[in-house]
């Protein structure tokens, strides 16, 4: 008789809080974002409480504060049901990242389950278009496979995501290798995540636009084992500003790298079959891997590079113009340059170019739109990645 009574009890407490909760709640499911067949797309987040909902992110014209190129913002309209909505005017095929601001406060789309954590900051997308028009999509194509690596640098375990191409676990071919190494706070989940790096050489390749390679991502922070999450031990928050980042370790033992690739796959080793590329704080790696050994690679990217001399006192950054000179002496098929025009790294490249300039070293050179971000850097893959190894 007690677990009757107590049973019915919940059951009159529970029956009114749901009849309660339903009258806020929308009488139909709430779609976003809801991508349009005239390629707008439109927003949607149920906040009845809310003073004012905005919503940002690359899909929105991008706006200039104190200087700078931000996301661009745009106020959501609110209905009768408490549903704030905001529709695009026709986007580019493309990736996107958005989120919302409800009276201030960042929120990510409850009703998106597609989410790309960059940083420590988890960001909402979508896509535009289809795998013809757009090769972030993934295509009715033979795909690559990515693994997740363990290996040894620097005398510590530490871990690497490589794609190999379709085919390359039945047959016996040997492959050229692109080493593709990410920015600041960045992992080695950054290139395969954000920059949708297997995506595009799925296509690319099965299009005839780039020659099958291996890719491989290592996680360019030598005081790190691997992303947040996957080293030994509890999980920790994800760090923008880790030590021993640009002070000469890292590419000091990036030799451990390449000893283990070329030891556990099946690739071609030497110099005409090696690219290096990489942006921000991994364009900074990239041109001092290849000023300092310029028998390693024969293709380099530079996308968004943070380009300087710093002066940590390591060897690997002294005599910047011998090694330039030592370098190009060698003749390196493709010396890539990409950056946007409001890029805050815009100068320090300029710099470089009228270096190379002053001293008639050849190098290919991309200017794109918009600053510092991964829109630019997937283009600078997508066009790198179908010029190297074509000799």
């Amino acid at each position: 008789m007690k677990k009757c009574l107590l049973l019915l009890t919940a059951l009159i407490v529970v029956i009114p809080i749901r009849a309660q909760q339903s009258l806020f709640e929308p009488k139909t499911p709430i779609v976003s974002p809801q991508v349009h067949a005239d390629r707008t797309v439109t927003f949607r987040l149920f906040a009845p409480m809310a003073k004012e909902v905005q919503i940002t992110g690359d899909c929105l014209p991008a706006q200039v504060r104190n200087g700078q190129e931000v996301q661009g913002s745009v106020k959501m309209k609110k209905d009768s049901l408490g549903v704030w909505s905001y529709t695009t005017p026709a986007l580019d095929p493309e990736l996107y990242f958005y989120w919302f601001l409800v009276d201030g406060v960042r929120v990510n789309d409850p009703q998106n389950i597609f989410r790309i954590r960059d940083v420590n900051t988890n960001m909402d997308i979508f896509l535009i278009g289809d795998a013809e028009t757009n090769p972030y999509i993934v295509g009715n194509v033979r795909h690559g496979t990515v693994s997740k690596v363990w290996y040894q640098q620097a005398g510590a375990q530490r871990r690497m995501t490589v794609y190999t191409p379709a085919g390359y676990e039945d047959g016996k071919q040997k492959y050229p290798v692109l080493y593709l190494l990410h920015g600041m706070g960045g992992d080695e989940e950054a290139w395969p995540m954000l920059g949708r790096a297997t995506q595009v050489l799925d296509n690319l390749i099965a299009q005839g636009k780039a020659k099958p390679m291996l890719v491989v991502m290592p996680n360019g922070n030598i005081s790190q084992e691997a992303a947040p999450g996957e080293k030994a031990g509890l999980p920790e928050q994800p760090n923008f500003n880790l030590p021993r980042t640009m002070e000469g370790s890292y590419e000091g033992s990036f030799g451990d790298i390449i000893q283990f690739v070329e030891s556990h796959y099946r690739v071609q080793a030497d110099k005409k079959h090696r690219a290096v590329a990489g942006l921000s704080m991994g364009g900074f790696h990239s041109f001092w891997l290849s000023a300092n050994h310029p028998d390693w690679f024969n293709y380099v990217g530079l996308f968004s590079a943070a380009i300087r001399n710093p002066k940590a006192g390591s060897p690997v950054y002294e005599d910047m113009d011998g090694k330039l000179k030592a370098l190009f002496t060698q003749k390196p098929a493709l010396y890539y340059i990409a950056i946007g025009k409001t890029d805050f790294l815009y100068k320090a490249n300029k710099d470089l170019r009228a270096k190379l300039d002053a001293n008639h070293y050849p190098y290919y050179y991309r200017e794109t739109d918009g600053g510092h971000i991964w829109r630019n850097w997937r283009i600078y893959l997508k066009e790198f990645t179908s010029m190297i190894f074509r000799n």
